[in-house]
């Protein structure tokens, strides 16, 4: 593991491998890069591989009060640059899909493939009124029980009754004990973050490919108006959020599918 430095905050990733093309993986919000472990380990043969710990996260730092999508994008274009890598493939989940959306609009000319891992579901939209209002109940909440209101949102929305009880205390304990106050400020960009979003996916130069798990549905009428380079879904069978622990093997197949797919055009 290495760091660089940017805006006062130690950014650790690891690198891996050789080959022409460089596969960027980039974690969603409270998690780390070791959910990546399994597509380190499948990959590093035949790419050099990269992962990142968002700042705020995992092992890199946190010593700053700028935690937007944007300031983590920074964060990411300062590793590539620092690596002088090109033909990068991006891939991120989560929050992490917003975060290579600023990455790619930064250095466009050194991306050459963008994968989406279980996001942009309803791209470049504002969540409906009733739900914006919860939201907005659960951020105050968090003020003063950040670690129940995280457990609570992670319980409800990211895992479910089906899925396997180690990955479900995994992500449940990385919610839990998440930085109170990087992960509110974080929130808070995430949640406004949608007309961003819808601004960078017009402008993006790559097509884009989404592995989206069919535990929740994906909206294509919203990626067919916003995805302007074009969009291919490849949806998976899971029970949560995470179907690079869930369902390494199906998980990695796919994204060596989009990979090549990629490098032949």
């Amino acid at each position: 593991m290495k760091t660089i430095e940017r805006d006062n905050v130690n950014l650790d990733y690891t690198f891996f491998g050789k080959g022409a093309v460089t596969l960027v993986f980039i974690h969603g919000a409270f998690i780390d890069k070791e959910y990546w472990k399994a597509q380190v380990e499948y990959f590093q043969k035949d790419y050099q591989v990269v992962t990142v710990d968002l700042a705020g996260h995992g092992k890199s730092g946190n010593n700053r009060n700028d935690w937007s999508i944007q300031a983590l994008g920074e964060d990411i274009v300062a590793v590539i640059n620092e690596l002088n890598l090109s033909n990068i493939v991006l891939i991120g989940h989560s929050l992490g899909g917003d975060v290579i959306l600023e990455v790619v609009n930064k250095i466009p000319e050194r991306i050459i493939g963008f994968v989406g891992v279980d996001n942009f579901k309803n791209a470049g939209t504002a969540m409906p009124p009733e739900i914006q209002k919860q939201v907005d109940q659960a951020l105050i909440l968090m003020q003063t029980d950040f670690a129940g209101i995280s457990e609570n949102f992670a319980r409800l929305s990211l895992v479910t009754s089906f899925t396997n009880d180690l990955i479900s205390e995994r992500i449940i304990k990385d919610y839990r004990e998440f930085d109170p106050q990087v992960g509110i400020a974080l929130l808070k960009s995430s949640f406004s973050y949608y007309n961003r979003e819808r601004e960078l996916m017009q402008k993006l130069g790559v097509k884009l490919f989404l592995i989206n798990i069919d535990y929740f549905p994906t909206n294509e009428e919203l990626l067919k108006l916003y995805a302007h380079s074009g969009y291919e879904i490849f949806r998976l069978q899971g029970t949560c959020h995470y179907p690079m622990i869930e369902e390494p093997d199906a998980f990695n197949q796919l994204l060596k599918e989009i990979v090549l797919k990629i490098r032949a055009n």
